[in-house]
């Protein structure tokens, strides 16, 4: 089981209040993503859970036991830093099984555990070697491999691939994807990409000051925002929002012509990917909007078009930046 809870959740360093109250609940077996800007306080309610931060008040339950004041190391789960952290003078195998030993495991085990980890985090070829001979990709596969020999009921993951390059992001956020397949336990993630959010989650939790603003699968929050705040965030490029932030359209749900359409414009820039082309659009006093074209659009800066909003993919709102919904 893993299974984890969260109760009325507050945090505040004096009068500075970072979690008002974060009601959650994470099922068994979920890959959930704590997603938001810097400073929105997802990395803080992560080691909440793990136990790193002290709760001012609230509860979490782990499989159903409170355990707000249980320690770090009794709560079941294993985390993974943005930082690798690793023994630069002990070899991948020691690093992995170091927890262990520890824990005063006997060697036969430690080594069994060792072995299962490094096959399932392709590490075999490695153990002999120190961390400082690895690429980033593969001291941070290490670093998982610390935590999965512990075999938690869940895993933490703080901003795992920061400090990887871009081609290397893509690669380890794939593998651990696989990774939760294959292992089916609890994962929590946490990052400021919406990118990663949206293709790695069964759920992501958005958060805003310190607020859950929106708890659903990835399509759910991009097709269905419940705010100014989450329809922006969520999707790259973002949401276009024109006549006073009450109207927003997706890039993609704008239609280009020539000839003619709802709204004229001059395209200011065009960001050519291969398969997609955004034209960045001067609108007018509708501002700057940016339309998803395809790849062999052939339009340049200076060119006047015309665009024309999907009526029914067009998103509404409040003045307070609340969905309407129909």
């Amino acid at each position: 089981m893993g299974t984890i809870s969260l109760k009325k959740v507050h945090k505040a360093f004096g009068a500075t209040v970072i979690i008002p109250s974060a009601d959650l609940d994470i099922k068994n077996g979920e890959f959930v993503v704590f997603v938001g800007p810097s400073g929105c306080g997802k990395s803080t309610l992560l080691r909440m859970i793990a136990g790193l931060e002290d709760l001012t008040s609230g509860q979490i339950f782990i499989d159903g036991k409170d355990v707000s004041e249980t320690p770090p190391a009794k709560r079941g789960l294993s985390m993974v830093f943005q930082s690798y952290a690793l023994y630069p003078h002990m070899s991948v195998r020691s690093n992995i099984g170091f927890g262990l030993k520890m824990a005063g495991e006997s060697k036969e085990m430690i080594d069994g555990k060792v072995a299962k980890a490094a096959a399932t985090l392709n590490l075999t070829d490695y153990l002999d070697r120190k961390p400082g001979q690895l690429s980033g990709g593969q001291r941070q596969r290490v670093a998982i491999g610390r935590a999965i020999v512990r075999q938690p009921e869940g895993f933490l993951f703080d901003e795992p691939l920061s400090n990887l390059d871009a081609a290397l992001r893509v690669n380890m956020r794939i593998f651990i994807m696989q990774l939760h397949q294959d292992l089916g336990t609890t994962m929590i993630y946490v990052t400021h990409d919406q990118v990663e959010a949206m293709t790695m989650a069964d759920r992501i939790v958005v958060l805003n000051r310190g607020n859950i603003e929106q708890v659903g699968s990835p399509l759910e929050l991009y097709n269905h925002p419940n705010s100014v705040f989450v329809a922006g965030f969520i999707g790259s490029p973002k949401m276009n929002f024109v006549e006073n932030n009450t109207i927003g359209i997706r890039p993609e749900h704008i239609l280009l012509s020539d000839k003619k359409g709802d709204w004229e414009g001059t395209i200011k820039l065009s960001e050519h990917l291969g398969s997609d082309t955004f034209l960045h659009v001067d609108a007018g006093s509708r501002g700057t909007l940016t339309v998803r074209a395809s790849g062999e659009n052939a339009l340049k800066p200076g060119s006047k078009v015309w665009m024309t909003p999907e009526p029914a993919r067009i998103h509404r709102f409040d003045k307070d930046g609340k969905a309407i919904r129909k």
